[in-house]
């Protein structure tokens, strides 16, 4: 095997053949400029208010790196500790793209639990307070004919889990 490059840098092609990750094609944080404060993230002035009220200051190291990108619409891989402010992070991200005039569903974040959807929905809630953003929480347990209900009255996000997204989609409701 070849192994020019250190183990944690290289990803396996087929039968074990090591790929160099400078020939594969991707960007990372690297090129990315770090913003040293939310003023500076060009976002949406009510999205901001939401952000200061929700009791942020200065953006933690996550958010500095992954704001712009995200509100760009790029992919993004983050990666961060527990507590730095990884959903506040791409619910900011999310928000900024929303067009709170538009009731159809913009943005849908799925969750692996009830519990992280619910967390995220009220995260999401807290940090749109100002922009008149309806984010409804689609997960299993709860009524279907209110998720029918709240998706035809319009909302501008879903945040849910996988089985009742999926139930969504085939009604054709999301």
């Amino acid at each position: 095997m070849e192994e020019d490059f250190p183990q944690r840098q290289t990803k396996r092609e087929g039968k074990g053949k090591l790929i160099n990750p400078e020939d594969t094609d991707f960007e990372t944080s690297a090129e990315i400029v770090v913003s040293p404060s939310f003023e500076k993230m060009g976002l949406k002035e009510d999205l901001l208010r939401g952000v200061y009220h929700y009791g942020f200051t200065v953006p933690s190291a996550i958010q500095q790196r992954a704001i712009i990108p995200i509100t760009k619409r790029r992919d993004v891989i983050a990666q961060a500790q527990s507590g730095t402010g990884k959903t506040a992070t791409f619910s900011i991200g999310v928000l900024q793209n929303i067009d709170p005039a538009s009731n159809e569903p913009q943005a849908l974040i799925l969750s692996p639990t009830r519990e992280l959807a619910q967390q995220i929905q009220k995260v999401m809630y807290a940090l749109g307070n100002y922009m008149s953003i309806e984010v409804h929480c689609c997960i299993g347990g709860k009524s279907v004919g209110e998720d029918i209900r709240r998706l035809d009255a319009g909302v501008q996000a879903v945040s849910g889990t996988p089985g009742r997204v999926f139930d969504m989609i085939k009604k054709k409701k999301i």
